[in-house]
């Protein structure tokens, strides 16, 4: 049974997710107050938080932020806003998806059948990697300073391990497993975050802004980078 954590101050919205999470045979938890959320979720450790970014106490990006230095579990942020740099800084804060006020409850449920889906065969993945004989082979990309270990979902730059997110790690592992070949926003959406992902192009450009700060030094050369290729999308370079 999969747990489902929903942080809103709305208890109406509350009742009416848990009604259908429960039908679909989710476990939910809620938590009203903002500044109480993060310590509950510490507590019941659930596999999906539904969050809204509008609370009491703490708002939704610190909550997520916080969750985000102890979790990757996934993050689906509620907002009324319809501004694209609210939820341009939601995902550069770690979520997952958004999803609009007023929200429809089935298609709130679809998007996090859809993320426990990606979560569930990113799992399955590893294990699968960590089975076989040589995992090394298909599953750890490596480049003069930079090597991207999917087994482990460990990054090391400059001899340094970076913090990465799973999708933040994933993207970059798969532009470095086809070097100097363009995929457009569509085609990376597609192939890490996968075809049932309900949020948009934009996503794409915020992890390879994340991934650039954390793996890039401006004014060092390198023999490889992520290139922006304008009007068609991303590569990774080698030289």
């Amino acid at each position: 049974m999969k747990k489902v954590f929903i942080v809103d101050d709305d208890a109406d919205i509350i009742e009416l997710e848990k009604l259908y999470f429960e039908k679909e045979g989710y476990e939910v938890i809620s938590c009203m107050q903002g500044d109480r959320a993060v310590a509950t979720f510490n507590v019941t450790k659930p596999d999906i938080v539904i969050l809204d970014l509008m609370l009491p106490g703490m708002d939704g990006n610190d909550i997520c932020r916080e969750i985000r230095k102890v979790s990757d579990v996934p993050i689906i942020m509620l907002t009324a806003k319809t501004d694209t740099l609210d939820r341009v800084i939601g995902l550069e804060l770690g979520a997952d998806d958004y999803v609009p006020k007023p929200f429809e409850p089935k298609e709130l449920l679809a998007r996090v059948k859809a993320v426990l889906r990606r979560t569930d065969r990113a799992a399955s993945s590893s294990d699968s990697a960590d089975s076989s004989e040589d995992p090394s082979d298909v599953n750890v990309v490596t480049y003069p300073g930079l090597t991207v270990d999917k087994v482990k979902y460990v990054v090391t730059a400059d001899g340094k391990e970076v913090y990465m997110p799973p999708k933040e790690l994933e993207l970059l592992f798969f532009l470095a497993s086809n070097p100097n070949r363009v995929f457009s926003r569509e085609q990376l959406l597609g192939n890490v975050w996968g075809y049932d992902f309900f949020g948009e192009s934009r996503t794409v450009d915020v992890h390879i802004k994340r991934i650039r700060e954390k793996i890039e030094t401006p004014g060092v050369e390198r023999d490889w980078c992520i290139r922006t290729v304008w009007s068609r999308g991303y590569k990774f370079e080698t030289k």
